[in-house]
């Protein structure tokens, strides 16, 4: 009996350290409140060349989760505040809702969580009482359909739901929104589900710029900012703001409720007096959050502990009302040209082009043409190998300058073969971002990466000597490999001593 019950607890644990150990997630948010933008399918195909696994939508449009189908992608579909009315009154909407937009498309299209409302506190019209009867009609729906432990029921909230945010620690909700977060930390308890937040530090930093550093806001603070009540050192305002959360959370004895940032990101065009809107600050804060998140570094209040955050948009928007900066959130134009580049594997680099439009389909960036893919020095070898072997291979890509006793063999190294392989298929195929992808592991450059006799090729065809530059050897010659966070460690350790004590058993 007692060795029946330690292999049934051994075996719990190492199964809940399994999922703990995942980590972090990047997502995207995929608006569509914009004229001209791609088809359903064309946007997928997109999401999944920048290898994204989590979207955010805002409905349950039929002709999208059918895009979504058979990718496995992690789908977070919405309710929006207009319908909450109809799904709090009445159960039999909610079954209908299941029964008409979600079970023909389910589990093809890998739908996750179901936000049941948005920002509702900020909302004109008082709605928010019917957010919690609304999430428990559509649980309701899913515990019929068997799915309730499979798809996660929750309501996304911006960060003026807190009364008090700085120092982190005195992290508090608004006291008049007492009546409905009440009820909805019970729900959220009781369901396992997360507490979905918006944060944006480009906010914190355009409302109080005086108090607030540009550096701080955008990852890139060398300085550490300490929380007198707890001594905590904070260092970007990302992670104040999710501790200011997890503080107020906690205030209210909701300890063990998780975070997920359901959207935030930075403008690259505004009006002119969000001087801060531009595309090298938005390339800038988008590229650090996703190497902050993926290193599984949590916050300083919660170290070690996995967030999963979806950044703020796949498009602009031109439809958006307000100030400019609410149509320029997207990392990409509506004709799927990149408004600027971000590595969501976050190992690559990326090039800052102060031309505003960093990319174009025909490769033209920067105005003259120049633009060239190259392989990121952080890949793994098998990365870097498994692309070289398809761009040589289905590719169609002529990789005899790089094979012995040719111009471009020296120096006989992994990343210098791929870059030259990865470039000549990049420039043959459009010199589209997607033609620069090769799974996270291909980098586009503004300079040009051809040395002695090595020539890279350009658009049209066409191969230029590099003008005043040198090829890296050094640094190309280096082997890169992604090198996993401490807290990647740490699990690893812990299950394999559960493992341990289950050979015990």
């Amino acid at each position: 009996m007692v060795r029946g019950f330690r292999l049934i607890f051994a075996t719990s644990l190492l199964l809940m350290l399994l999922g703990i150990c995942n980590g972090s997630k990047i997502g995207i948010c995929y608006g569509r409140n914009a004229d001209d933008l791609p088809t359903p399918d064309k946007a997928v195909e997109l999401i999944k060349n920048q290898n994204i696994n989590s979207v955010r939508i805002y409905d349950s449009n039929i002709q999208v989760l059918k895009a979504f189908a058979n990718t496995g992608i992690d789908l977070m579909i919405g309710i929006p505040n207009s319908d909450l009315l109809p799904f709090s009154q009445f159960q039999s909407n909610a079954d209908t809702w299941l029964k008409n937009n979600i079970l023909p498309y389910y589990p093809a299209t890998k739908i996750t969580y179901i936000t049941v409302g948005a920002e509702v506190t900020e909302a004109p019209n008082n709605v928010s009482a019917m957010v919690v009867p609304a999430m428990t009609n559509v649980y309701t729906a899913l515990r019929k359909a068997g799915l309730h432990r499979k798809i996660k029921v929750s309501t996304t909230h911006s960060l003026g739901v807190l009364s008090r945010s700085y120092p982190p620690s005195a992290g508090a909700f608004n006291s008049k929104h007492a009546g409905f977060l009440k009820p909805l930390l019970e729900f959220l308890a009781e369901k396992q589900s997360p507490f979905l937040v918006n944060t944006y530090p480009y906010y914190a930093y355009q409302d109080s710029s005086n108090n607030v550093s540009l550096d701080y806001a955008l990852f890139e603070s060398s300085s550490e900012i300490i929380d007198p009540n707890t001594g905590l050192l904070y260092t970007n305002m990302f992670d104040a703001q999710i501790d200011s959360i997890y503080f107020a959370l906690t205030g209210l004895n909701f300890k063990t409720i998780k975070i997920t940032v359901t959207e935030t990101g930075w403008p690259s065009k505004g009006s002119p007096k969000e001087t801060a809107a531009t595309p090298e600050n938005a390339q800038t804060y988008n590229t650090n959050l996703i190497r902050h998140v993926i290193n599984n570094t949590g916050t300083p209040a919660k170290p070690g502990e996995a967030v999963d955050v979806y950044v703020f948009s796949l498009f602009n928007e031109n439809r958006k009302p307000g100030l400019e900066s609410e149509r320029n959130w997207g990392l990409y134009y509506p004709d799927q040209t990149s408004v600027y580049n971000v590595d969501f594997t976050g190992r690559g680099s990326v090039d800052v082009n102060t031309g505003g439009n960093f990319t174009s389909g025909n490769g033209n960036g920067n105005g003259n043409g120049s633009f060239w893919c190259v392989a990121s020095s952080n890949a793994s070898e098998k990365e870097l190998r498994d692309g070289l072997d398809w761009a040589c291979g289905s590719g169609n890509v002529d990789c005899s300058p790089i094979q012995p006793s040719q111009p471009c063999f020296q120096p006989d190294s992994l990343v210098s073969h791929a870059s030259y392989a990865f470039n000549t298929y990049y420039q043959q195929n459009g010199a589209t971002d997607i033609a620069c992808s090769f799974g996270g592991t291909g980098v586009k450059t503004n300079k040009n990466p051809s040395y002695d006799s090595c020539l890279y090729m350009t658009a049209g065809g066409k191969k230029t000597a590099a003008s005043n530059v040198t090829a890296n050897a050094t640094s190309w010659g280096q082997k890169g490999y992604s090198v996993p966070s401490p807290y990647y460690y740490y699990c690893l350790l812990v299950i394999l001593f559960v493992l341990t004590k289950l050979s015990d058993v």
